[in-house]
């Protein structure tokens, strides 16, 4: 991580230092700007190296989220077809095709700068909001098993970051992160009507098991306590034949 941390902070000191300020105002590849003064004929390698890592990006982020999804369905907040794995593979598809879906409707959006307006003032402010909630926890219940600790001004420094960002989303651009704060707002009633709400309609319960199922079949899923299950249950039947194993060679010694 620290190493990372400098060379990104390297990398926009160059920038600074070899693009004036006027042209890296008005500019919105400032990379390519860099390129073109740096290395003439060679200042391709700046977008292959952006695009390069843009796609690294996306690929742990691919993963993140499908994460993030399917332990979201396994409290609940999902639909449980996407808290299963795969049977021979245990691999979590369901979620990582719901991750696949929401991400073609996310690029319906046309404006590029609107989309990365409303993903990125959405993350920050998840991002602080989750932090805050682990240093309460921390706080209210110090008891916690926990893998790792932090000193605490780790978190806040980045709590901070992230309300500034968040903050600094809203003085640029309100118009794109008022849209952003209201998708963020329509989950309100949706976790309400279908998750928070307790007694709903036996159609509606009727139809999500009939679908389940069938998708269930389709991508040969199940959920995870089965395999789990069945697993325990192995491990319990061979180490009884072990000891019966123990067992027996102690009766034939004796």
């Amino acid at each position: 991580m620290p190493v990372v941390t400098a060379i990104y902070v390297l990398a926009n000191v160059a920038y600074f230092a070899v693009v004036p300020i006027k042209e890296f105002l008005s500019s919105d590849t400032t990379g390519l700007l860099f390129g073109n003064k740096m290395f003439g004929i060679m200042a391709w390698i700046i977008p292959v190296s952006v695009s390069l890592s843009c796609f690294g990006s996306v690929n742990g982020l691919l993963f993140t989220s499908g994460r993030l999804f399917f332990v979201g369905a396994r409290r609940g907040d999902l639909p449980v077809l996407v808290s299963m794995i795969h049977v021979k593979n245990h691999t979590p598809s369901p979620s990582l095709l719901f991750t696949c879906l929401t991400s073609l409707i996310i690029l319906c959006v046309k404006d590029v700068f609107a989309l990365i307006s409303f993903f990125s003032f959405g993350m920050w402010l998840w991002v602080a909001v989750s932090i805050t909630g682990m240093m309460y926890l921390r706080w209210k219940k110090p008891e916690l098993k926990r893998p790792f600790k932090l000193a605490l001004v780790v978190p806040v420094i980045f709590t901070l970051c992230c309300i500034f960002i968040v903050v600094l989303s809203f003085v640029e651009a309100p118009e794109h992160s008022g849209y952003g704060l209201l998708i963020n707002a329509l989950g309100i009633p949706v976790y309400l009507l279908f998750i928070y709400r307790k007694n709903r309609p036996k159609t509606y319960i009727d139809f999500m098991e009939k679908a389940t199922i069938s998708l269930q079949k389709l991508m040969f899923v199940v959920a995870q306590e089965t395999l789990v299950g069945e697993e325990e249950t192995r491990k319990q039947l061979m180490s009884d034949d072990r000891q019966n194993q123990v067992l027996e060679s102690e009766i034939e010694n004796t």
